[in-house]
């Protein structure tokens, strides 16, 4: 069996940032000439699938049931774009496939279906990822693995009162083989969050987990947060990383409304320029 990491062993950081310029090569490709998306979103999240997928999750995309795997689950759905890119990059997915996202008929939706090697979850239907984490890793922990679950979430469903259940349920339950990875990008789908959520460090650590907090677009940052934690102490694990949408194109970078983005095909020679420019 053929496993891809061994998160023990030192991060390659290097690798790792040219592991997500590759990610965001292939979300741009995949968006072109779509007219519109969610490429903000998969931009500013590429740094954060890089460091899980090419250092710290174990999986064999050969065997994507292997029943020792980690279990990724990425509870905003509608970030599927950077998610196809990243089976893509691990092998799970032909990269040949990739254009077809967001096509009539694909198994690449603007949304992620289950049904697809290496997607545990349907995403979308926010403030229930969280929730389907936790009863991973019970059922993990009952049948004596030593598999983890980790958890990717948005700020904006920290307005959702299920997150929070589960967030209890997790610490009662002493789920330390959970890591919950918060994207708080400071935006939702009509504009900036207004609801007050922060501190949101503090808020789960008053809940009873272990907690850190990160710059989200920064590699060396991720990686040591992810190796601290990797301690089975009884408490579940957050990991707070403010991300910029659209990072790696400035001109999507500042763009006021960069939920749902819309593109004119004429700009996007420009935008490729650009990444390739930011990240030469």
């Amino acid at each position: 069996m053929s496993i891809k990491n061994h998160p023990a062993s030192p991060p390659d950081i290097p690798g790792l940032r040219s592991r997500a310029l590759n990610l965001r090569r292939k979300m741009m490709a995949m968006a072109r000439g779509k007219g519109e998306g969610y490429i903000a979103q998969g931009l500013g999240i590429a740094d954060c699938l890089a460091a899980i997928y090419f250092h710290e999750l174990r999986y064999d995309s050969a065997n994507p049931t292997w029943s020792e795997r980690d279990r990724f689950v990425l509870s905003t759905g509608h970030y599927s774009i950077a998610m196809y890119a990243t089976l893509a990059e691990a092998g799970y997915i032909d990269a040949a496939e990739l254009p077809t996202y967001g096509l009539n008929g694909s198994r690449l939706p603007m949304s992620t279906f289950d049904d697809l090697p290496g997607v545990e979850v349907v995403g979308g239907s926010l403030g229930h990822g969280l929730g389907q984490a936790v009863g991973m890793a019970m059922g993990l922990r009952l049948d004596g693995s030593e598999a983890r679950v980790i958890c990717e979430l948005s700020d904006g469903e920290l307005e959702e009162g299920s997150t929070w259940e589960a967030a209890m349920a997790s610490a009662t339950f002493k789920c330390d083989n959970l890591v919950a990875l918060i994207d708080c990008n400071g935006i939702q789908a009509d504009g900036p969050i207004t609801v007050k959520i922060e501190p949101v460090a503090d808020k789960f650590a008053a809940f009873g987990w272990d907690t850190a907090e990160v710059n989200g677009n920064d590699m060396a940052e991720l990686v040591d947060a992810l190796a601290r934690m990797r301690a089975r102490d009884e408490k579940p694990k957050a990991i707070v990383m403010r991300t910029t949408p659209g990072f790696g194109v400035p001109t999507i970078m500042k763009r006021e409304r960069a939920h749902f983005v819309r593109v004119d095909n004429s700009e996007w020679d420009a935008l490729v320029a650009e990444l390739e420019r930011e990240n030469g």
